[in-house]
């Protein structure tokens, strides 16, 4: 397969001469960033499988996963030659991370995020939607100022630091084997996609 180029994917160049390289990725974000749908999206363009990583974590009751359970179950999963992974868990990112040779850091502005997910959270708390593994998003959460509590107070709070985060991450020289790719725009993700498409044909 082909070399990685360098440069700056957030701007609209072509970072990889030959995608066909690129089959293994971590896609992070705030909460109501988009990912899980870019992800799904990217995986099914690559004819790879796709792990939302919330769907593992968060059992019956939002009871949460055991560590040890968690890591296996990804472990097992990034054993394959191709993946999609989504998701921020800092218990499982050295096992993502280490195994992925891109991260794709969906990064819209914070009015966007929050416009995306409150859209997000009405509809499914109208429609009664199953997340995973029968949880519902309770209309409690409107009304909570509590990040624990409230996925809204979680992206507002949480949106600088993700940004503080993969910011430092992309300059981390343990990172270099990792082509970053960040999104701002709709028509970031757009050509994102269309790369996947590419690379697999």
């Amino acid at each position: 397969m082909g070399s990685r180029a360098q440069g700056d994917w957030s701007q609209g160049r072509t970072v990889v001469a030959d995608t066909g390289r690129v089959l293994r990725i971590s896609v992070v974000g705030n909460s109501g960033s988009g990912k899980t749908n870019i992800a799904r999206g990217v995986a099914a363009a690559l004819g790879v499988p796709h792990l939302e990583l919330d769907g593992v974590f968060h059992q019956p009751d939002w009871q949460p996963l055991e560590t040890s359970e968690f890591r296996r179950i990804v472990s097992d999963f990034t054993a394959g030659p191709g993946w999609v992974v989504d998701g921020n868990y800092s218990k499982v990112r050295d096992i993502v991370w280490g195994r992925a040779d891109t991260v794709v850091w969906v990064d819209p502005p914070r009015h966007r995020v929050m416009g995306q997910l409150l859209r997000r959270t009405l509809h499914r708390m109208a429609t009664r939607a199953e997340l995973w593994n029968g949880n519902r998003e309770p209309w409690s959460n409107l009304f909570r100022l509590d990040p624990e509590q409230s996925i809204l107070a979680w992206a507002w709070t949480s949106h600088a630091r993700y940004r503080a985060r993969y910011l430092a991450a992309q300059a981390d020289p343990a990172n270099a084997h990792l082509t970053f790719r960040r999104l701002r725009t709709p028509a970031d993700a757009a050509a994102l996609l269309s790369d996947a498409r590419r690379a697999r044909n």
